[in-house]
Parts: structure tokens; C-alpha cells; sequence
């Protein structure tokens, strides 16, 4: 806020959520969080299906696939990177402008520092809760297939493979990579106040 406030050569002192549209700021942070996680885990499946479809097709090609993999997995980051970047700079410009319309000098800042602290609020949360439950899908497999609960070929087994498929993208993917989202935010964010203002 000191270098909002340095460069607007206007007092931020504070970011009341009171106000609608700092609020809605906020809101869209929260929705970022889980907008880019559903992105990732979606990613995670197309990938692998393209991997299913080249091992259908001869006997395997690991060199095939592991490009398969990579190149996969630098394209469907597309999406959730740019919403990354994108999104607290087109919401900082458009409050911008409308604070111009309305009166409110400095409701770009303020919007942009709501949607930031809402989006780093809920990303700790949503990245422990996909860390966590993903390792615990994780778990819960490895543990059955030592013989508990039925062992190999259960329908405990069953389950717990279910729950390894969508465990995998939450620990592995979604989870760790909301901790880089976070980091980027607050980056760019920084880097963009001066538009804010």
C-alpha cells in the first residue's frame, strides 16, 4: 500500500470490503483460485488420454510418449497461465476506469488488493485441502493393495483407484501449482499498480 499511496501521491490506507465493488474484487479472486485448479486437474485428463490413445495403437513407444507428456503439458498450461497473468491486470484497468466514472481515484488499487488477499487466502486453503485430500486418495490405494480392507481386486480396491485418478491431479498438479499462482499474483500485481491508479 506504500507504493500505491507514493505513487497515487493519495493516502491508501486501507481496502474496506464494505464497498461493492472492492467486495466483488474479492469475489473474483476466491472464483480465480478455483477456476485455474479445475483447469489444471481438466488438463491432467486430456493429457492422459492423448497418452491412452498411443498406447492403444502398437506396441509402446516410451520416447513417443513421454513427448506426448511434454508437449502436452506446456500447451494446456496455456489457459490457467494466462488467466494468471490477465486477470488482476483487466480487473485493475476496467475499476480503474469505472473509479474515474464514479468519483473513486483509487478503486482500481483497491480492487486489485481485495482480489489479491481474497486470492491468497483461498488459494493456502484450496492448495492445502487438494495437497492433503490427493494424498490421501493416494494412501488410501497403496494401502489396500498391502491386503487390508479386501486387498487387489476388491471393490474397496476398486474405489480407492477411483479416488487415486482424481488424488493424483490434486496432490501433484493443482495443489503445488496454486502456491506459483499465489507468488505470480502478488508479482504482477506490484509490477502493475502503477495502472491501477
Amino acid at each position: 500500500m506504500d507504493e500505491v499511496s507514493s505513487f497515487a501521491r493519495e493516502p491508501l490506507k486501507q481496502v474496506d470490503i464494505a464497498i461493492p465493488e472492492v467486495f466483488i474484487g474479492g469475489l473474483l479472486g476466491s472464483m480465480l483460485i478455483f477456476l485455474f485448479s479445475a483447469w489444471a486437474c481438466a488438463a491432467v485428463g486430456r493429457t492422459a488420454q492423448e497418452v491412452v490413445k498411443e498406447d492403444y495403437k502398437e506396441k509402446p513407444d516410451y520416447g513417443r510418449c513421454v513427448a506426448i507428456v511434454a508437449s502436452a503439458s506446456l500447451r494446456e498450461m496455456i489457459k490457467p497461465g494466462a488467466l494468471a497473468i490477465v486477470s488482476p491486470i483487466v480487473v485493475g484497468f476496467l475499476f480503474r476506469v469505472l473509479g474515474h466514472y464514479t468519483g473513486h481515484p483509487l478503486l482500481g488499487a483497491k480492487v486489485v488488493a481485495a482480489l489479491l488477499m481474497f486470492a491468497t487466502v483461498s488459494g493456502i486453503l484450496m492448495a492445502l485441502f487438494l495437497n492433503t485430500a490427493g494424498g490421501a486418495w493416494d494412501n488410501a490405494k497403496k494401502f489396500i493393495e498391502t491386503g487390508a480392507l479386501g486387498g487387489k481386486g476388491s471393490e474397496s480396491h476398486k474405489a480407492a483407484v477411483t479416488g487415486d485418478t482424481v488424488g493424483d491431479p490434486f496432490k501433484d498438479t493443482a495443489g503445488p501449482s496454486l502456491h506459483v499462482l499465489i507468488k505470480m499474483l502478488a508479482t504482477i500485481t506490484l509490477v502493475m499498480a502503477p495502472v491501477f491508479l
